[in-house]
C-alpha cells in the first residue's frame, strides 16, 4: 500500500522491498516506480527490484541502495513522466559512483504490463541490452532533431552542450563529442572547443552563485536541517569549495592541504572533510557511501554540494583561495573569543598563515 508520509514513516528514507532485494545474488538493483512493479519482477525471478514508493528518487534513498550494490538498471514508465523521473535519478545515483543503466521498454507501459505480456526471459533480455546514462541522454536528445537537415543539426549540437559538457571524464567528453561531430556532419575539434566553452560558462555562474550566497544574510543561508547551522557566510561559501574539490578531484591536496577539521566554521563540514581525507588516503575515489557514521542530513548536504559545477582548469587556484579564505576566516573567530588560550592559538595561527602566504 501507498501509504501518506508520517512523522514515523518517511518516504524519502525508504525504497520498498528493498529488505528482500538487498539479499540478491543478482549484483544490482532494479529501480521501478510502483510496487506492483516489483511484485512482478519478484515473482518473474527478479529478486533485486525495489520502488521509490510513490516519490521521485531521492540523494537518501540512492545513499541506501549504495549500501549494498554500485549497479541500477532504472525500470520506470515509458511515458514522459517516467523519462523525466528517470533523468533526476541518473544525477542522483552517478553523484555516488553508481553504475547506471535504463531500460527502454516498447509494447509496455511499464515492468508489470512487460512481463506480463512477453515474459521473464524477454524482459531478461531487456535487461543485457539496457543503456549507459551517458548513451540513454545522447539518445533522447538526438530523437528530438532532424539531423538530415543543417537547422537540425545546429539545434542538436546546441541541445548536446549541456549534457557533454556536464560529464566529469575527459575522455568520456571527447568519446561523445566525437560522436556528436560525426551525428552532426562537423569537426570533432569544433564540438570539444564549445563544449569546454560551456564547462567555463557553468563554472562561472557557479561561481556567481557562491558569491551571492556569501553575500546573503546569515539566516537565508541556512540549510534545512535544523542540526546544520552557517554562521559564516564567506567561511561557509569556502569550506563548500573544499569539499567540492576534495570529492571531485582529491589529487590537489596531496599529502598536506594546510588545513584541519578544526579551521572550518561548520563543525558537520570539518567532519565531512576528516572522512574525505581519510578516504583518499585510504587509496581510490572518495564515496559518499562509506560514509556510514554520518546523518542522512549530513550526506544530503554533501551531496549537495559535489553537485554543483566543477572546473578542473581553475580547481588549483579555487582551492588556494579557498584555504585563504577558511584561515581567515578562523583567525577572526579565536581574535574575538577573547579566552587566553585561544589568543595564543590565534598567535600561532597567525604565524602559520604568513608562511602559508609565502
Amino acid at each position: 500500500m501507498n501509504s501518506p508520509e508520517t512523522l514515523v514513516y518517511s518516504k524519502s528514507h525508504n525504497l520498498f522491498a528493498m529488505n528482500l532485494a538487498k539479499k540478491s545474488k543478482l549484483g544490482y538493483i532494479i529501480l521501478s516506480e510502483g510496487n506492483i512493479d516489483v511484485v512482478s519482477l519478484h515473482q518473474a525471478g527478479f529478486d533485486c527490484a525495489v520502488a521509490s514508493l510513490g516519490t521521485s528518487l531521492t540523494a537518501e534513498q540512492a545513499r541506501l541502495i549504495s549500501r549494498y550494490v554500485n549497479e541500477v538498471v532504472i525500470a520506470y514508465d515509458g511515458d514522459e513522466a517516467g523519462q523525466k523521473a528517470s533523468q533526476r535519478a541518473i544525477g542522483i545515483l552517478q553523484k555516488l559512483d553508481i553504475k547506471v543503466r535504463i531500460l527502454r521498454m516498447t509494447g509496455a507501459k511499464d515492468p508489470d504490463e512487460f512481463i506480463k505480456k512477453y515474459g521473464p526471459a524477454a524482459f531478461e533480455n531487456l535487461i543485457s541490452k539496457s543503456q549507459n546514462h551517458i548513451e540513454y541522454r545522447f539518445a533522447d536528445v538526438a530523437a528530438k532533431h532532424d539531423l538530415t537537415t543543417d537547422e537540425g543539426r545546429i539545434t542538436f549540437l546546441k541541445d548536446s552542450m549541456g549534457l557533454l559538457a556536464s560529464l566529469p571524464n575527459a575522455v568520456e567528453r571527447e568519446v561523445y563529442a566525437s560522436r556528436a561531430a560525426d551525428m552532426a556532419k562537423v569537426s570533432p575539434d569544433a564540438v570539444l572547443t564549445e563544449v569546454e566553452r560551456e564547462r567555463k560558462k557553468a563554472a562561472g555562474q557557479a561561481k556567481k552563485k557562491r558569491e551571492t550566497e556569501a553575500a546573503r544574510p546569515i539566516r537565508q543561508i541556512q540549510p534545512k536541517s535544523r542540526e546544520l547551522r552557517f554562521e559564516d557566510p564567506v567561511s561557509t561559501a569556502a569550506e563548500k569549495g573544499v569539499l567540492r574539490l576534495l570529492y571531485h578531484d582529491p589529487t590537489l591536496f596531496g599529502d598536506e592541504t594546510k588545513l584541519s577539521e578544526g579551521d572550518f566554521s561548520v563543525p558537520q563540514f570539518g567532519k565531512l572533510y576528516a572522512a574525505l581525507r581519510e578516504q583518499t588516503k585510504a587509496g581510490g575515489p572518495p564515496s559518499i557511501a562509506l560514509l556510514q557514521g554520518f546523518s542522512d542530513d549530513e550526506v544530503s548536504l554533501l551531496t549537495e554540494i559535489i553537485e554543483e559545477p566543477f572546473d578542473p582548469a581553475r580547481a588549483e587556484k579555487a582551492l588556494a583561495d579557498y584555504i585563504e579564505k577558511i584561515k581567515a576566516a578562523k583567525l577572526v573567530r579565536l581574535e574575538r573569543s577573547g579566552d587566553g588560550d585561544a589568543m595564543l592559538a590565534y598567535a600561532a595561527e597567525k604565524q602559520k598563515r604568513k608562511g602559508y602566504r609565502g
